[in-house]
């Protein structure tokens, strides 16, 4: 997964537990892709002041997604899904009995994720 794609998925599960000042300054970062210069001079602060900041929160975001799994269940969910459309796409009269165990199959994973 990409970096920026990983921080945004981090952010979106576990972003409520920042503090009020770490949530704006990330979101700058991540979100809206301001640099640290323009980060720090909006927010009165260091480039490094900035620089650290985002670092913890990096850190902080990727110690809760070890300990909850959260990002990890919904990718996995999310991906098996796909599995169950594509499956639907190539759907033929011929197949529907294997189609369905199929189906059974991935919704019986998606419900051990949960």
């Amino acid at each position: 997964m990409n970096e920026i794609l990983e921080q945004a998925l981090l952010y979106d599960f576990y972003g409520e537990l920042l503090t009020e000042h770490q949530k704006e300054i990330y979101e700058q970062f991540v979100l809206e892709d301001l640099s640290l210069g323009e980060i720090a001079k909006e927010a009165g602060i260091s480039r490094q002041g900035v620089h650290d900041l985002i670092k913890r929160c990096n850190q902080t975001l990727k110690d809760y997604e070890d300990k909850l799994q959260l990002v990890a269940k919904f990718v996995a969910i999310k991906d098996k899904v796909k599995q169950i459309d594509d499956l639907l796409d190539g759907y033929q009269e011929s197949d529907i009995h294997e189609i369905i165990e199929k189906i059974r199959r991935i919704s019986g994973e998606i419900i051990e994720e949960l």
